[in-house]
């Protein structure tokens, strides 16, 4: 799928845009599925917000125990002091997660192509695992910032070896939340870790280890501006950011984290599946 020189590119720079990976009539099936989903969803109860401003939810039950769920979390600009919904469901929404790609048959077609087994090959995996999938939804007004980061912090493996496959279901542009990346980034270790307090007993939360508290070099940062279809490869230590949506169009994406099967994935690892839903490949 790759040449030669997109393979050289991903090695310099650390991400990789493919256009037109996806038909859009493809992202616009699955953005209907999605639509689908959020009819008739409670907006009371467990769920959480989710924000990269303010990680509470990373002592929240509800995200903790997501990796074997398809779990709906809020935006924060959605939910108001006394914690009810400000909007309708459809328009509060931040993130389905973890594990559509394995528990929801539409995820699973759309996630499972021999387009992406053949990248994820070309990128040097020998035995991919599809760890975590999220549908993340950048809500016109309120879509959330999403910080400089980097995926191995939260998805730690040794060696290192977690890709991002993120597609865009939605044009992504300047004015509703692209995503930018710092070419070369990836080169310099992760500055920070994020897990879980005790292996054996999560309801004890996260907590994150902090290696480096000089921060990512954001002036140095490009935009990954991206139709809809479009295919970008994020290497695992390679900073990225998003900046909240502030335009009154939303910007849908669709995210597989993708693991090899041979590293050693921590035990201490936020995102844990019970032994009876084991990871599976392309």
């Amino acid at each position: 799928m790759l040449s030669t020189e997109q393979l050289q590119q991903f090695e310099q720079d650390g991400f990789i845009v493919l256009p037109d990976f996806v038909e859009r009539a493809r992202c616009e099936e699955l953005q209907a599925h999605v639509d689908a989903l959020l009819v008739g969803l409670d907006g009371s109860g467990e769920a959480c917000v989710f924000s990269t401003t303010d990680p509470s939810h990373g002592a929240n039950e509800w995200f903790l125990g997501s990796a074997d769920k398809v779990r709906w979390f809020f935006e924060d600009g959605a939910v108001d002091e006394d914690g009810n919904l400000t909007r309708a469901i459809p328009e509060a929404v931040n993130k389905l997660g973890h594990a559509m790609h394995d528990l929801d048959p539409v995820f699973d077609s759309f996630s499972r192509t021999p387009e992406l087994a053949e990248v994820a090959g070309d990128v040097g995996f020998v035995d991919p695992k599809l760890l975590q999938s999220m549908y993340i939804f950048k809500q016109p007004g309120i879509g959330g910032e999403v910080i400089c980061h980097c995926d191995h912090t939260f998805l730690w493996t040794e060696p290192q070896s977690v890709i991002g496959f993120w597609l865009a279901i939605e044009d992504a542009t300047l004015n509703n939340g692209a995503m930018w990346a710092l070419p070369g980034g990836h080169r310099q270790s992760a500055k920070s870790r994020f897990r879980l307090v005790d292996a054996d007993d999560r309801s004890k939360g996260t907590t994150t280890d902090v290696f480096d508290e000089v921060p990512y070099d954001t002036d140095g940062l490009v935009p990954l501006e991206a139709e809809a279809g479009t295919l970008i490869l994020l290497h695992g230590t390679l900073p990225h950011y998003s900046a909240a949506n502030a335009s009154n169009k939303s910007r849908h994406a669709y995210t597989l984290h993708v693991i090899e099967g041979t590293a050693n994935y921590l035990s201490d690892n936020w995102l844990q599946r019970p032994p009876d839903f084991p990871l599976r490949g392309f």
